[in-house]
């Protein structure tokens, strides 16, 4: 898991159940790694039909960012029913829902989405906001997407790449705060006779993190697919968490989410955990 000590799981809000989904989800990740949980509502005056003239329209403004308030208040009273003792704060924070929630990322420890919204977080649809946010935030983003089965494993999608290790890291560590089955899986679209080499790409994906996390039980799948995100979507089922790593490549491909993570993020079972490769900076 992330370390970034004190830093909040930050949960964005709009009063949908989907976004009190994420709420719930949040609350209890954030009890989880014993950190503080931040609920925060963006607020984005509707510019269609506000005049132009030198006159604003205060008290409208001002009852917007009075109902804003209430959302998060009761998102708030929503997080403390998961856990009478977690620390909880909410905020109303001027911009719009990506920009927003990419700044809340920078000082958090995670970034909790709902699937679906209304309201601020309309655009917070499993569309170009959430692959976005999955894609640039600068913590994991935890997708509320499915049921978590509270004893089923953590399932991550490896390709052997650099890229991927961040995440295979990210659900060691999640396997051992929950006390759960770690699935490794890889897919592969190569012929038979090269299975002995994607055989090795998974355990060299595995080895020093299993040396790191010897309390894991880790499950390896090898898995001949022509659609690797497939495979993690059948697996998702019945799981906890699904993990993927975010694989952008360079300047523009750093802003990008990889086709497999998009895939998964529209269909995934369970919540589901982005993590963006950092490049080797301390997160």
């Amino acid at each position: 898991m992330t370390d970034r000590t004190g830093a909040p799981v930050v949960v964005g809000v709009d009063g949908s159940p989907s976004a009190l989904d994420a709420v719930r989800l949040a609350a209890r990740e954030a009890v989880l790694r014993h950190r503080p949980l931040r609920v925060v509502n963006a607020f984005l005056w509707p510019l269609v039909g506000t005049p132009l003239g030198m006159v604003a329209p205060v008290l409208p403004d001002i009852e917007l960012r009075q109902e804003a308030g209430k959302l998060v208040e009761e998102a708030v009273d929503e997080a403390r029913k998961v856990d009478a003792e977690l620390a909880v704060t909410g905020a109303v924070v001027d911009g719009g829902p990506v920009a927003v929630l990419l700044r809340e990322s920078r000082d958090a420890a995670l970034l909790v989405l709902g699937h679906r919204g209304l309201g601020g977080f309309a655009e917070l649809l499993v569309g170009s906001a959430a692959v976005q946010l999955s894609a640039r935030a600068d913590c994991p983003v935890l997708v509320a997407r499915g049921e978590a089965r509270a004893d089923g494993p953590v399932v991550v999608g490896v390709d052997g790449s650099a890229l991927s290790d961040e995440a295979v890291g990210f659900a060691f560590a999640e396997a051992a705060a929950r006390g759960a089955e770690l699935v490794v899986v890889h897919a592969w679209l190569y012929p038979q006779e090269l299975r002995a080499d994607e055989q090795r790409v998974l355990a060299e994906a595995v080895a020093g993190w299993a040396e790191r996390y010897p309390e894991v039980t880790v499950r390896p799948k090898l898995v001949s697919a022509a659609t690797p995100a497939r495979v993690l979507v059948e697996e998702s089922v019945g799981a906890q968490l699904t993990v993927v790593g975010a694989h952008g490549r360079g300047s523009l491909g750093s802003l990008l989410l990889g086709s497999v993570s998009h895939a998964v993020l529209h269909h995934c079972h369970s919540p589901l955990a982005v993590v963006r490769h950092r490049g080797g900076r301390d997160r």
